[in-house]
């Protein structure tokens, strides 16, 4: 089978593709038939041993997928060959076929695209955990979106107005800006052109930001911070920017606001049944029209190298697939 492999850290273009064996499950594992991977900014890390877990070498990005269940391992009941399914390997998912856990798979509903579900599953279940669990937002608070238009600003953007809240959404530019007005932000601030702490001030008339979604890290982490309102809270969710900041706890103590980590990947091992029940919410909130799980492009398998510079370069709008 066609696998795109990475057999020593760097940048995507010392990833391969190659015709590997296909793998057979093992006891509580599924093989799933991939229609389509996602790529997440993290698998730009990944690929550079900057991330949080280095698998060993040879190994395939991807952390997410829809498919089809095309064998079943040992021990593993309820589930028949040919469902379709989404998956969440960690890594792995850009090839034609995987092995996952499966506790890491779940079935896709009718209604839902497999182009739709790919990248479901990640950025919007981040999203939704972050949220929902650690913020506990409430219809009328003011969430601050930094990264808007990528992956998963944009999931929190639409997650965030289907829980009422008014959503500013915060970007680099104003097409991203304009993307975030179209799936759901009421407000918009261009950290390019304004700075942030000023902008949010203005756009909350000197209150400030009960929670704020902070894909991006980097220099915008003591500004955001600054903007924060009493009690508010602010959600570490990456550090697409670059640099892991240090963030100036006397502004913790003076505003009386929490600052939450967001880790989706324990959570879903902790928390399996809260995890399957965030699912089913998103895939009902997709069929029914509510979530756009918004597509960037799809990129033929052979392509992973470009599509993972277009994420390292911070260009993507939404999610990025490839298709083996």
């Amino acid at each position: 089978m066609k696998a795109v492999l990475c057999r020593s850290f760097g940048g995507p273009e010392n990833l391969t593709i190659e015709d590997i064996p296909e793998p057979q499950p093992g006891p509580g594992e599924i093989l799933v038939r991939t229609s389509v991977a996602a790529l997440n900014f993290f698998d730009t890390l990944i690929i550079a041993g900057r991330y949080q877990f280095k698998p060993d070498f040879p190994f395939s990005p991807g952390g997410e997928l829809a498919g089809t269940v095309a064998a079943l391992g040992p021990g593993v009941e309820g589930w028949r060959i040919g469902e379709r399914v989404v998956a969440n390997p960690g890594w792995g998912a850009c090839r034609e076929a995987v092995v996952v856990r499966a506790s890491r798979v779940v079935r896709l509903p009718d209604g839902v695209s497999d182009e739709q579900a790919a990248g479901l599953t990640v950025t919007y279940g981040t999203s939704l955990h972050a949220l929902k669990d650690r913020a506990r937002l409430q219809p009328g608070e003011t969430l601050a979106v930094l990264g808007a238009a990528g992956g998963a600003g944009l999931a929190a953007v639409e997650i965030g107005r289907l829980m009422g809240a008014r959503v500013i959404a915060c970007a680099s530019s104003e097409d991203k800006l304009a993307l975030a007005r179209e799936h759901g932000a009421e407000l918009t601030l261009n950290y390019g052109k304004e700075d942030l702490r000023e902008g949010l001030r203005r756009l909350t008339e000197g209150r400030g930001v009960d929670v704020l979604y902070d894909p991006v890290g980097d220099k915008l982490a003591e500004p955001a911070l600054r903007s924060m309102a009493w009690k508010g809270r602010y959600l570490v969710i990456g550090f697409a920017g670059g640099a892991i900041p240090t963030l100036p706890l006397n502004l913790v103590l003076l505003k009386g606001c929490d600052v939450l980590g967001v880790f989706w990947g324990a959570f879903v091992e902790r928390e399996p049944e809260t995890h399957a029940a965030h699912m089913a919410w998103l895939f009902e909130q997709v069929a029914a029209g509510r979530l756009s799980a918004h597509v960037h492009a799809v990129y033929p398998i052979e392509q992973t190298p470009e599509a993972l510079r277009l994420l390292a370069q911070r260009q993507a709008k939404g999610k990025i697939l490839v298709r083996p």
